[in-house]
């Protein structure tokens, strides 16, 4: 071998011994990083906002993977635990989707059953009732005879609200007394006597409307507080 094979043969191991030096050097890099950082996790991310009390879907949310030591313990890590959850406020989209952000549905009890009736989106909901919440279920009743007063009645005292839909825009018959421009959906947690009654109002009341019952508040009404006319008021 002369002296220029020599120099080659040299100069080829000082090139595998520099490549295995900067991948010695890369592994470490990599492997201080990992150790650093973590093993991974799945979260998930909003991918737009969801308003308060609204049902879960798996398709509002988008699939991340991120370092298992940055996420919260109450980070949810399976979209099988939005089955029967409801926003408990406003959700924006990008936020880490996050056990205490919802809450069950409220669901129905013994001897229980759902009715849902329509009523006026701008005088019996106003924004203000939720999923769970308790309200009293007022009708007011047109005179069926000429001189016959108009009475209001409370149908329901502290009905449970199940849930709510979005609101309708409505194209009632123009000799319908009753009409409303738009109406939300709206589903009660009843026994059969008073899903009876709320029936009733909504077929044959001039007006269906919602009072929400402060927290707490039980459904204990006088009687003599259930029906209201105008000349009996004093």
């Amino acid at each position: 071998m002369n002296s220029r094979q020599r120099r080659g043969v040299i100069l080829l191991l000082l090139s595998v011994l520099c490549a295995v030096g900067a991948f010695a050097g890369v592994l470490s890099v990599v492997n201080d990083v990992e150790s650093k950082v973590g093993p991974e996790t799945t979260a998930y991310k909003l991918t737009s906002d969801v308003k308060p009390y609204k049902a879960l879907e798996a398709g509002e949310f988008e699939k991340v993977s991120m370092p298992k030591r940055y996420v919260p313990s109450t980070a949810v890590t399976d979209l099988d635990e939005l089955r029967g959850k409801i926003a408990v406020t406003q959700l924006t989209k990008g936020s880490l989707l996050q056990r205490d952000m919802i809450v069950n549905r409220p669901a129905l009890k013994p001897g229980q059953q759902e009715i849902a009736i329509m009523v006026d989106a701008a005088t019996g909901v106003a924004g203000k009732i939720t999923p769970g919440a308790r309200v009293n279920i007022f009708a007011t009743f047109e005179g069926d005879t000429q001189g016959e007063k108009p009475v209001s009645k409370l149908i329901v005292a502290g009905a449970e609200v199940l849930d709510l839909g979005k609101i309708t825009a409505l194209e009632p018959d123009q000799d319908d007394k009753r009409r409303i421009n738009e109406a939300v959906p709206i589903t009660f947690a009843l026994d059969t006597r008073n899903a009876q009654r709320v029936a009733y109002a909504e077929s044959f009341a001039s007006h269906v409307r919602l009072a929400l019952v402060a927290p707490g508040g039980g459904p204990s009404i006088d009687p003599d507080d259930r029906t209201y006319t105008l000349d009996g008021d004093k």
